[in-house]
């Protein structure tokens, strides 16, 4: 079966933080298995239209309820402005029991916040935008010995992001599903960081192999 990418939408989203992810798990243009794909599903609280912080209207096409959390599938949890309300609860509780099964949760920015918030990040690696923003406004939040300064940060089948590192937050992902090759991934990640032709050419030449 094609395995899915959840993204969760919600109002305020941060639209640019999953835009260097989406379009290579649905494309598959630089997989190395060409007739692998992804399929994109949006997930909400509920199925009313959101807004994005960018202005853009979405409608979800399934609920947080309907996500299946089982290996191969990918669930990402954009940034936004509304990670410390109690409307997101239902949300991390959710996630909660996800982090205990086989789906891959990707996490950026203000959700990291959601995370640390619901005690989710205690006893794991991750990274968010700052330790002192975490332990400042996070309630549930005493897992500064795990905080780790990177722009993203991989454990297991959790991985955490700052809002800074949409490209990171991207590799990581791929890296961990393992749908590129070494050389693919490395030159997408080069390319994307340091804009330099040479590493489009490597790209290019990593997919003829």
């Amino acid at each position: 079966m094609t395995p899915l990418v959840y993204l969760y939408v919600h109002d305020t989203m941060a639209d640019w933080e999953p835009a260097f992810l989406l379009p290579e798990l649905v494309s598959g243009r630089f997989f190395k298995d060409p007739d692998q794909r992804y399929q994109s599903r949006l997930c909400g609280r509920t199925l009313d239209p959101i807004t994005t912080m960018g202005g853009i209207k979405l409608v979800p096409e399934i609920t947080f309820g309907d996500i299946q959390p089982k290996q191969g599938n990918v669930l990402i949890l954009p940034g936004s402005n509304t990670w410390m309300d109690p409307v997101q609860d239902q949300v991390l509780e959710k996630v909660r029991g996800f982090l205990e099964t086989d789906i891959l949760t990707g996490a950026i920015c203000g959700a990291t916040m959601g995370l640390a918030r619901a005690g989710l990040l205690n006893n794991r690696p991750h990274t968010s935008n700052d330790l002192a923003v975490l332990k400042t406004y996070c309630s549930g939040y005493t897992g500064d010995e795990y905080y780790i300064s990177k722009p993203a940060v991989t454990d297991g089948n959790l991985i955490t992001a700052s809002g800074f590192a949409a490209v990171e937050f991207a590799y990581e992902i791929l890296k961990k599903l393992g749908v590129m090759r070494e050389e693919t991934i490395t030159a997408w990640y080069n390319l994307n960081v340091q804009k330099k032709p040479e590493y489009f050419y490597q790209l290019m030449d990593s997919l003829k192999k």
